[in-house]
């Protein structure tokens, strides 16, 4: 499982003109589910989000985490994060989870953080628009 993190004043999803999901200050979260991932990882990678230091102190050092900072974080399924892109010039998908699995732990995912601050998310499968303004930049790939 893969996690994609931007460290984010603000972000937004829209589906078909429509704002599905919205934050301020927080993370926003690429979300790629790969074929054996399972409830512990989604469990795993959901803590390592939520506790990440990406944010910076009073010293301006990345020192505190989304939750220390009272952020929000908006998680968004991103398929083509497993993708293979060893060779050639297109993307290799037989990495990813078969869609009904990724998109149960998408929300299995998005459920846990919800649990721990306040989460928004996008639409499983569906023609996103993704804004956002990265702050920083700071963007960290995550996996477990």
């Amino acid at each position: 499982m893969i996690a994609l993190i931007q460290r984010v004043s603000e972000a937004a999803v829209k589906v078909d003109g429509e704002v599905v999901g919205e934050i301020d200050k927080g993370l926003l979260v690429l979300l790629g589910v790969e074929k054996d991932d399972d409830e512990a990882k989604a469990k795993r990678l959901m803590e390592r989000v939520t506790t990440y230091r990406v944010f910076e102190d009073q010293d301006g050092k990345m020192n505190l985490n989304v939750q220390q900072v009272g952020g929000k974080v908006l998680v968004v399924s991103q398929f083509t994060l497993p993708a293979d892109t060893k060779k050639g010039t297109r993307a290799g998908f037989s990495r990813g989870a078969h869609p009904a699995d990724a998109e149960r732990l998408y929300d299995y995912f998005s459920d846990l953080c919800e649990g721990v601050l306040p989460t928004e998310r996008g639409r499983f499968a569906a023609d996103m628009k993704v804004s956002l303004i990265n702050d920083g930049p700071v963007t960290f790939w995550l996996q477990v």
